[in-house]
C-alpha cells in the first residue's frame, strides 16, 4: 500500500472538481465518499442534492473564521493511498477505515476533538483520495510534520492487519517518482515511460566509467538531451538541468529536470564525487598527486568483459569483507558496470540487461556514505565496456558477456544480503530483483558458448571423459553423480581437459573454485564451475574449433591477467539461479 502526500494547494473546489471528475482518460468510475472527519460531510457523489461547493464550503469553514492575515495560502491537504495490484479488492468500509487511520497518523485529525477537517474520497477499486484544510477547529494549524513518513508507517501496519502486499520499508534515499500528471502527458504521447525516467537511465548511462565533467557533458550531447547549465558569477559551474527535446509544456517548451531531481546521485556535486581518488592516493610525501598506473590498452569487448570480471570479482570480496563505505561505493558502481553492460551487449541479452541496471539504481544508494575512490577498478570497467563498443552476440564476445554477467549474478545477490544485513529493505528487495534479471540474461548470453562446449565434450576420447570424472569423484565426492547428471557436464568435462592441456593442476583449481563456498543447493554445479575454471586458468571463454581455428563469430583476443582469486560459487548465491 503506497500514501503519497502531494504538494499542498489553495483551490479546495479544483482538487474536488478532479475528485470527483470522469479523469483525464474516463477512468474514474463511479467517484463517491467513503469517509469524513464528521461522518455527515455531503457526497457529490451519490447524493443528486449535494454539490461539489457544499463539500468545498463545509471543509473551508475553519478557514473563512480566520482573519485575513492568519489565513494559509497553501491551506489544500491531498493524500493518496493506493493498493499493490495484486491486492484484493477493499470494501468502502475498508476504505474509510484506512482513511481515518491515515489522517489521525499523519496529524491532520489526531482524534482530540479538534482537527481539520477532511474527506475521502473513493473514484477507483484500488485507491482514495485524502483531501483537507490545514486549519484546525480550534484556528491553530495541525502538526503534520513529516506526514510522508508518518503515512508510510500506518501503512505498513495496514498491510499486515489486513493481509495485503507488504511493501519494502523506505529510507528516504529513492528517486522521487514519476508523478501521476508525468505518467498521464507519457500515456497521451504513446511513449513507453515518462520522461523523468527516461532522462534518469540517459544521465546514469552518462555517468558510467566517466572520469570528467566534459565527457559526462559531451555524452549527454550525444544521447541527444538538451542542456542547461546553472553557472555562478564566478564562472564556476554549480549544477545542471536535462530535457528530452520532444518532452514539451503547454507554452511548447522543453521540460527540463534537474540532476538532483532525476536521482540523489545525479546532481552535479555528487557526481563529481565519483571522480574522487582514495585518500591514501590523493598526494605523496612531497604533496603532489601520484601518478595511477596505466592499464593495458583495451582491444574490443571482449577483453573489456574480462578485465570487468575480474573487478567484480575483487568488488565482491570487499562486499563480504570490507568496511561499509568501501562496500557502499563498490555497490554504486557496481551500477555503473551495469548501465554499460545494458548499453553494449547484444540485442538477445539486452533487453533484460537494461531492467537488471533499473532495478538495481536502488540498491546503490542508502544512507551508508560511499568511500568514493576505492572503488576505481569498478569504475574503469564501466569505462572500458563503454569505449570497447558493442559487443557481438556469439563468439569470444558472447561468451566473455556470460561469463560477467555470471559474476554481475553473484554480486547482486551479495549486494541483497549486504542490504538484508543492514535492514535496507527497498534496497535489498532491488537487488535481489537485479539478480533475476540477471539470471535471465545470463540464460540468453550462455546459451551458446555452453552449447559449443558441451559439443566438444562429447567429443572427448572415452578414456579423457573417464579421467575429468575421476578426477570429479576425488575433488567432490559428494557432488560427483548429481553434476555428472546435469547436462552441463560435458562442458565442464571439456573445461577441465582445457585447464589440464594449457599447463595448469585441473585438481588444484576444481578445489580452489569450490573452497570458498558450497554448492550442495545448487540448480547447476557445472554451470557455474565452467566459468570460474576457464576465467582463472587464462583460458579463451569460447575455445578453439577442433580444427585449430576460432569458433565462428569469435575474435582472437589477448587476455589479460586475471585475478588470482577464484569466482564465488555458494547454495546461497549460484542455487537461485540457472
Amino acid at each position: 500500500m503506497i500514501p503519497r502526500i502531494h504538494q499542498q494547494g489553495s483551490n479546495t473546489l479544483g482538487l474536488l472538481h478532479y475528485l470527483y471528475g470522469k479523469g483525464t482518460h474516463e477512468e474514474h468510475i463511479d467517484p463517491h465518499l467513503v469517509a469524513s472527519f464528521d461522518g455527515m460531510a455531503p457526497d457529490p457523489g451519490r447524493d443528486p442534492s449535494a454539490t461539489k461547493k457544499d463539500l468545498q464550503h463545509l471543509l473551508d469553514q475553519p478557514l473563512s473564521l480566520l482573519d485575513a492575515d492568519r489565513r494559509p495560502d497553501q491551506h489544500v491537504w491531498h493524500c493518496s493511498v493506493r493498493a499493490a495490484p495484486d491486492d484484493p479488492i477493499l470494501s468502502d468500509e475498508q476504505w474509510g477505515d484506512i482513511a481515518r487511520r491515515m489522517v489521525a497518523a499523519t496529524g491532520i485529525d489526531p482524534g482530540d476533538g479538534a482537527g481539520c477537517r477532511w474527506a475521502a474520497v473513493r473514484h477507483a477499486d484500488d485507491h482514495i483520495h485524502i483531501i483537507a484544510t490545514l486549519v484546525r477547529e480550534d484556528g491553530r494549524r495541525p502538526d503534520h510534520h513529516r506526514s510522508g513518513k508518518r503515512a508510510q508507517a500506518a501503512c505498513r501496519l495496514l498491510e499486515k492487519e489486513l493481509g495485503l502486499h507488504q511493501v519494502a520499508s523506505g529510507d528516504g534515499t529513492a528517486a522521487k517518482r514519476a508523478t501521476s500528471a508525468e505518467r498521464h502527458k507519457a500515456e497521451r504521447e504513446g511513449r513507453e515511460r515518462p520522461a523523468r525516467e527516461e532522462l534518469r537511465e540517459t544521465v546514469r548511462r552518462a555517468v558510467a566509467g566517466a572520469t570528467s565533467e566534459e565527457e559526462f557533458f559531451d555524452r549527454l550531447a550525444a544521447a541527444g538531451l538538451l542542456i542547461r547549465k546553472r553557472i555562478a558569477p564566478s564562472g564556476d559551474l554549480l549544477g545542471y538541468k536535462v530535457a528530452l527535446p520532444d518532452d514539451r509544456n503547454k507554452d511548447d517548451e522543453p521540460v527540463f529536470y534537474a540532476g538532483s531531481t532525476l536521482a540523489p546521485d545525479l546532481s552535479l556535486p555528487r557526481i563529481r564525487e565519483r571522480w574522487t581518488l582514495p585518500a591514501e592516493a590523493a598526494t605523496s610525501a612531497d604533496g603532489s598527486r601520484p601518478e595511477q598506473p596505466a592499464l593495458p590498452h583495451v582491444t574490443g569487448p571482449a577483453f573489456a568483459r574480462r578485465r570487468a570480471t575480474a573487478a567484480t570479482w575483487q568488488a565482491l570480496l570487499i562486499i563480504d569483507h570490507g568496511d561499509d563505505g568501501t562496500a557502499a561505493a563498490q555497490i554504486a558502481a557496481a551500477g555503473e558496470v551495469l548501465d554499460a553492460l545494458a548499453k553494449t551487449s547484444a540485442a538477445h541479452a539486452r533487453a533484460e540487461l537494461r531492467k537488471a541496471a533499473f532495478v538495481f539504481e536502488r540498491a546503490s544508494r542508502s544512507h551508508v556514505k560511499a568511500v568514493r575512490g576505492h572503488d576505481r577498478a569498478l569504475r574503469q570497467a564501466a569505462r572500458d565496456l563503454i569505449h570497447s563498443g558493442p559487443a557481438l552476440g556469439r563468439g569470444e564476445d558472447g561468451a566473455t558477456t556470460a561469463m560477467l554477467i555470471d559474476m554481475a549474478f553473484f554480486l547482486a545477490i551479495a549486494t541483497a544480503n549486504w542490504h538484508a544485513k543492514r535492514h535496507h529493505s527497498q534496497q535489498a528487495a532491488a537487488a535481489e530483483q537485479a539478480a533475476q534479471h540477471l539470471r535471465a540474461a545470463y540464460q540468453a548470453a550462455a546459451a551458446h558458448p555452453m552449447a559449443i562446449l558441451g559439443q566438444r565434450g562429447h567429443r572427448l576420447a572415452p578414456r579423457v571423459r573417464q579421467r575429468q570424472a575421476d578426477l570429479l569423484h576425488e575433488v567432490l565426492p559428494e557432488l560427483a553423480e548429481r553434476i555428472r547428471a546435469e547436462p552441463g557436464w560435458p562442458a565442464l568435462a571439456a573445461t577441465l581437459d582445457d585447464v589440464q592441456r594449457a599447463g595448469h593442476d585441473p585438481a588444484a583449481l576444481l578445489a580452489e573454485a569450490t573452497r570458498r563456498r558450497e554448492l550442495g543447493t545448487a540448480t547447476s554445479i557445472s554451470d557455474v564451475l565452467v566459468w570460474r575454471l576457464r576465467r582463472s586458468a587464462h583460458l579463451p571463454a569460447l575455445p578453439e574449433s577442433p580444427h585449430g581455428t576460432p569458433t565462428r563469430g569469435s575474435r582472437r583476443t589477448v587476455s589479460p591477467a586475471p585475478s588470482t582469486q577464484p569466482a564465488p560459487s555458494s547454495a546461497n548465491d549460484s542455487g537461485r539461479r540457472r
